[in-house]
């Protein structure tokens, strides 16, 4: 009897999400494939990301992407975009956010200071919401600090790899602390303390595990979800590989050089593993990536870029980069 009653009361609690994805779009309903979209983490060279994702945006027809993906992943940067599509955000907005914020925040000294900031900006953007007010299937990456093991926030009970009677939606908690844990890159931001329905969880940046998640996604929609390797359509989108900035020689500059530096590495190792892992387990997986190198110096950035011309910049690079693999994810989406 108690343990039916706490499936019907995790259920009722679901019933948001679950209701909305059970009136899916028309269009949406006529898909024999289940679509997924990526996000890789990189900071500030998120900008690069909404480049190629205003380019699909418009291939898609201009209708939000949430309409047009049924799992969007992402980690970090990435869990900022991912998580404002899932809520139904338009591209342009998001970018437009991103040109109002991020070069402020990434050229404050300190993690205390970054830290707050993005705290305060996560509580404006996301205003109160909940993974109930999710309009796709959403995967928000993160890591434990203690525990040294992956933790990813999800709205759908569908995507519980086990323990569904117990499955609360974001473990319970808000919206914004799930999307800040996700991007708190230890020790360029403090780690990230989080309350959810079974207490306090501290927390670091989703890139220390996978800060390209697609791996992650598929598993989700193959064990949890029970799609087939050839059901799935997969878009996977980088931040770019870029040269690394010049060293600064004052003595603030040259630690904060080498913090974000190692950050970098660490992050750009991770990215290359799970990608080189995605391809080798999921060959059988419809999969475009998109995450073009550059090598001249006029594109040297790194996650804490700020400034606001190199940003516009590195957009546009992602809009060239769609045109590079429109074709082949003209085939992949059709």
């Amino acid at each position: 009897m108690a343990t039916a009653c706490r499936e019907n009361r995790y259920r009722f609690k679901s019933q948001t999400i679950i209701g909305y994805l059970a009136l899916m779009s028309d269009e949406r309903d006529r898909r024999n494939t289940f679509r997924i979209l990526s996000l890789d983490g990189g900071g500030a060279k998120g900008f690069y990301t909404l480049g190629i994702l205003k380019q699909l945006e418009a291939k898609l027809g201009n209708s939000p992407l949430c309409e047009q993906f049924d799992l969007i992943f992402g980690t970090s940067t990435g869990a900022i975009i991912a998580t404002l599509l899932a809520l139904g955000r338009r591209v342009d907005e998001i970018r437009e956010l991103y040109a109002n914020e991020v070069p402020a925040l990434m050229s404050m000294r300190g993690s205390n200071a970054r830290s707050a900031a993005l705290e305060a900006l996560a509580a404006r953007v996301f205003d109160g919401a909940t993974f109930n007010d999710m309009k796709t299937r959403i995967g928000i990456v993160t890591a434990r600090w203690l525990e040294e093991k992956p933790m990813i926030f999800k709205a759908d009970i569908g995507q519980s790899h086990g323990s569904k009677g117990t499955f609360e939606p974001g473990f319970g908690a808000s919206v914004a602390d799930a999307v800040v844990a996700s991007c708190s890159a230890y020790p360029i931001f403090n780690r990230k303390r989080v309350k959810t329905s079974d207490g306090d969880v501290e927390l670091i940046d989703g890139g220390y595990c996978a800060n390209n998640p697609t791996l992650y996604a598929i598993i989700d929609a193959t064990k949890a979800l029970g799609y087939g390797h050839t059901d799935l359509r997969v878009v996977s989108l980088g931040v770019g590989n870029y040269p690394e900035p010049p060293k600064y020689w004052h003595r603030w500059a040259i630690e904060k050089f080498f913090l974000v530096r190692l950050l970098h590495k660490t992050l750009g190792i991770n990215t290359h593993s799970l990608e080189q892992l995605a391809m080798l387990l999921c060959a059988d997986v419809p999969m475009v990536r998109v995450s073009d190198s550059f090598t001249t110096p006029d594109m040297a950035a790194d996650l804490m870029e700020h400034n606001i011309d190199k940003l516009k910049l590195l957009y546009r690079r992602g809009l060239e980069s769609f045109g590079k693999y429109e074709r082949q994810l003209e085939q992949l989406l059709s």
